[in-house]
Order: structure tokens, then sequence, then C-alpha cells
């Protein structure tokens, strides 16, 4: 089923005005027809299937069936900081992360990032990784939008990362996967994880002595070294399964 998202304030008196680009992405690339059904998101955990009762100009009329809290979102809110890559590995990065359940992405700047972005680029490349993160949240049925923050410094990554749970840091020379695999099972639902992946040159020694003072834990995903745009993903998808398995348990 088709999933869009609306604005609280577009819900009202059992009927869902949809407007903008998506109506024209409903009506003229996907041709769906009065009768049709689609599920609409408003972004705070509700969930409306809904039936199109028409167009109206640049408007979608949509008639509320049923409404349900959505349960697509992970029991715990993992956020990605991400080093900048180069390229346009950062869209790609984006667009998994928030299919594998990301609550959000912080792309940073490292001391071996290559890129460097002034302030009028990481304006408009926030845009277009928050567009990508709106498609792929529509895409896979996420019941809200993860925001994807404007680029920072390491130093203000580490100081949005400090009020988590668990902040870890896979870092090549880290070894010991039973260590990993002890802190991962040591999360539990509810509790708040950031896990920051290095840039293409990955992290200096300095960078992972100040995350640790920070509060980062220095884990290992394995024996072989990740690609930047493999390593976040990587570990993204552990912690799904992870949390998933143990919210199932607790039910």
């Amino acid at each position: 089923m088709q999933n869009f998202f609306v604005e609280t304030s577009a819900v009202q008196d059992g009927v869902i005005r949809l407007c903008g680009g998506d109506v024209n992405h409903m009506k003229n690339v996907l041709r769906m027809k009065p009768g049709e059904t689609v599920r609409i998101q408003n972004g705070q955990g509700i969930s409306y299937t809904c039936r199109i009762s028409g167009y109206e100009g640049q408007e979608a009329v949509l008639e509320i069936v049923e409404t349900e809290i959505s349960d697509t979102e992970l029991p715990s809110e993992i956020y990605l900081f991400q080093g900048l890559p180069k390229g346009d590995k950062m869209e790609w990065i984006v667009q998994k992360a928030v299919e594998l359940g990301a609550a959000g992405v912080i792309p940073f700047a490292a001391g071996r990032s290559v890129v460097r972005l002034d302030e009028k680029k990481a304006e408009k490349k926030a845009n277009r990784w928050q567009a990508i993160a709106k498609s792929a949240a529509e895409q896979c049925g996420r019941a809200v939008i993860p925001e994807v923050s404007r680029p920072v410094s390491f130093a203000e990554a580490l100081k949005q990362a400090a009020g988590l749970d668990v902040i870890l840091i896979p870092y090549e020379l880290e070894r010991g996967m039973k260590q990993t695999a002890d802190i991962i099972r040591g999360i539990r639902p509810g509790q708040s994880v950031g896990i920051f992946i290095g840039p293409e040159g990955g992290f200096d020694a300095a960078e992972i002595e100040r995350a640790q003072e920070s509060g980062a834990r220095p884990v290992s995903l394995g024996s072989r070294i990740l690609r930047t745009e493999t390593a976040g993903l990587t570990a993204l998808s552990i912690l799904m399964y992870h949390l998933e398995s143990e919210g199932h348990n607790l039910k």
C-alpha cells in the first residue's frame, strides 16, 4: 500500500486533504484512481488507512477508513552520526539508514574528511538529504520522517550525542567480537543509541580518545575493514535485529 505523510492539521472530520508534490505523484505518476486505498502517516505515530474520494484542484481528498497507532518504529531511537563521505554516498547512506529504522542522521566533518562544505552548500545538501529521508520513510512504511541535520563538526556531534544512553564507535583497530556482542546484548528497548562512523580515512587516534572521554565505546564490526557507507548500515542492522527481537520477547 502506498504511504504518504501529512501535517496533523490536514486531518479534519474524518477527511484528509493531501497537497503539494505528493498529489502529483499520486495522481500522475502512480495514476491512482478514486476508490483506491492509501496509508497516511501524521508523523507522530498515527497511521490512517484512507480511500481516495477524488481530486479537487491541487488537492487529493481522502476518506479515513481506519485509524491505528503505527508499529513500524524501533523500540529505541538510534542516531547515525556519519562522517562526511565523498561524492553522493551520503544520499545512499541516508536512504538505507531510514529503511533500517534510524531516528535521525547527523553528518559531521572529521579530521580525515575530504569533503568540506560551506554554509550555502551545506544547506543545499541537507535539504536534498531530508527529501531522500522523506521518500525512504514513505517507501518503507515508517511512521515518522527521520531528521537529517546540517553537517556539524566532530566536537558538535559529540556534544549532541552526550544525552544518549549508549554511544558506539566502530573502529578498525578494535579487536574482540565477544566484547562487542556483550555491549550489544546489554542495550535494552527504550534506550537511545548513537553510532559514530568515520569518513573514508577513518578516525585518527585522537578522535577515538576524545570520543571515549565523551562516553563512546569502541566496538569491532568484524575482522574486515568496512567502507564508510557499509559500516554504519552494518551497525544499524545488528541493532535493528537485536532491539526488535528484545521488544518481541517483552510482548
